[in-house]
């Protein structure tokens, strides 16, 4: 009998390239209940052997009393087969499932896949002596480059670049260090499914147990890490960049020039073809507000002086429209709203990748909904809220459809205001009151709005 199959998400699947690969040894799979608590409580699996970070698989609970499981990649691909040694509840319908865990099949898809290398890969490319290891979290810089050559020098040392690649988006820091690594002769650059570090110790930690496997004998990182597996070279004073994360950001933002010396021109390149400057990056700007407070017309109004400005290549998705072409067939069920709203995002996000701004006019009456529009956007580019927030009574007095006038009738159920909630944002970029205000002013507040954050030039359209 084949076993059920389930499609980890895109963390579990990241564990689960390092757990086939050998890079979390000694771990052979998702951890057990014990093992999990005593990792969470001490750092050590139950039997003493010290482990950072707890590796953990969730399925639904229909799934968790199944004697074994094929885990699959996004499009149903096998990968692996996991054999369920026990299952303990995660809330929320879902179990985690604990067992060992064996390869079906290499993964069919991503990016830099050569760069993927196993660890019985990686320690015969590097052959027997020293290697110097750093997870290389950020682009490096020429500070960080002289100092991580300077510390493999004193050890007479192979250089090891550890690339976290487990998490999603994350080509332009593979793209960024490879660039680097040509300003170190014999660097070794490796690929790794480890998510971003976030600062913590735990985090720094699993790097080290990682680096381990794929064969250093030694770690760049931060001085004061207990428990690590191998001898940690903290980097010198002359490694830190000469400028922090949010002035190179502004720099990037502004297209202004780099200081001379900071970085390679390789890796400045890089930066500057993943953070475009405000003025071409891609840009969501999502109008929500009740039927009849006026987003389509602001909407309507803010696309037209882009347009007529010319400097932005913009597409509007008005909601009435996207009903008609996008999500003709849906209703106005939470669950039929909430898809509409994603679709809407999606387009949105897609046309935000390309360097476009994109327009939206939904209700979008859930905060949830807009969060994840929010999430998909930022993903592509960047993305500005404007809650138009004209109240019921003076939109239900518009009513220019009759839809309030129906809705009070009881003719059309789950109306947004009536019978249905409106989420007020607690996030709006910009707050716009169309009540007693004419609509060019309102457009014009906006078109301040987007000028002052730098997404818009100070020229003004041309008058004919």
């Amino acid at each position: 009998m084949d076993a059920a199959s389930w499609t980890p998400d895109d963390a579990e699947r990241a564990d689960l390239e390092l757990l086939l690969s050998g890079a979390f040894s000694p771990l052979q799979g998702f951890l057990d209940r014990a093992d999990t608590e005593s990792v969470r409580a001490t750092g050590r699996l139950a039997d003493g052997t010290e482990w950072p970070v707890p590796v953990v698989l969730q399925v639904p609970d229909e799934l968790a009393g199944a004697p074994a499981l094929t885990l699959t990649d996004p499009e149903g691909a096998p990968l692996a087969r996991l054999a369920i040694t026990e299952a303990w509840p995660a809330g929320r319908g879902r179990q985690f499932v604990a067992g060992p865990v064996a390869a079906l099949a290499e993964p069919a898809y991503g990016t830099f896949r050569s760069l993927h290398l196993t660890p019985a890969q990686v320690r015969e490319q590097l052959g027997s002596g020293p290697v110097l290891a750093t997870v290389a979290g950020t682009p490096l810089h020429c500070a960080g480059i002289a100092g991580l050559r300077a510390a493999a020098e004193c050890l007479d040392a192979r250089t090891l670049l550890l690339i976290p690649t487990g998490t999603s988006g994350d080509e332009p820091l593979v793209r960024a260090v490879l660039a680097a690594a040509a300003e170190l002769p014999g660097a070794v650059p490796v690929a790794v499914a480890l998510r971003s570090p976030d600062g913590s110790a735990a985090h720094a930690l699993l790097g080290a147990h990682v680096a381990a496997a794929y064969g250093a004998t030694h770690l760049l990182a931060a001085a004061g890490l207990p428990g690590a597996p191998l001898p940690v070279v903290p980097p010198t004073p002359a490694a830190q960049p000469a400028l922090s994360d949010e002035a190179l950001n502004a720099l990037l933002d502004a297209g202004a020039p780099l200081p001379a010396g900071f970085t390679p021109a390789a890796v400045e390149r890089e930066l500057r073809r993943t953070r475009r400057p405000l003025t071409r990056r891609g840009l969501v700007v999502l109008f929500t507000g009740l039927s009849g407070s006026g987003k389509s017309t602001l909407a309507r109004g803010l696309h037209d002086t882009l347009l007529e400005r010319g400097d932005r290549t913009t597409t509007l998705l008005d909601g009435d429209v996207v009903r008609r072409m996008l999500s003709a067939g849906l209703g106005f069920s939470r669950a039929d709203r909430d898809l509409n709203i994603t679709r809407i995002g999606y387009v949105a996000a897609e046309a935000a990748r390309h360097g476009g701004v994109a327009i939206c006019a939904p209700i979008a009456p859930y905060a949830s909904t807009r969060a994840a529009v929010r999430a998909m956007a930022e993903a592509a580019g960047d993305f500005v809220l404007v809650w138009v927030s004209t109240p019921l009574e003076r939109c239900e007095a518009r009513d220019r459809k009759g839809l309030y006038a129906r809705a009070r009738a009881g003719g059309l159920p789950g109306f947004t205001g009536i019978d249905d909630p409106y989420e007020e944002p607690l996030d709006a970029d910009v707050v716009i009151d169309t009540s007693d205000r004419p609509i060019g002013d309102c457009v014009a507040e906006v078109v301040t709005f987007l000028r002052h954050g730098g997404w818009l030039s100070d020229q003004t359209a041309v008058t004919p």
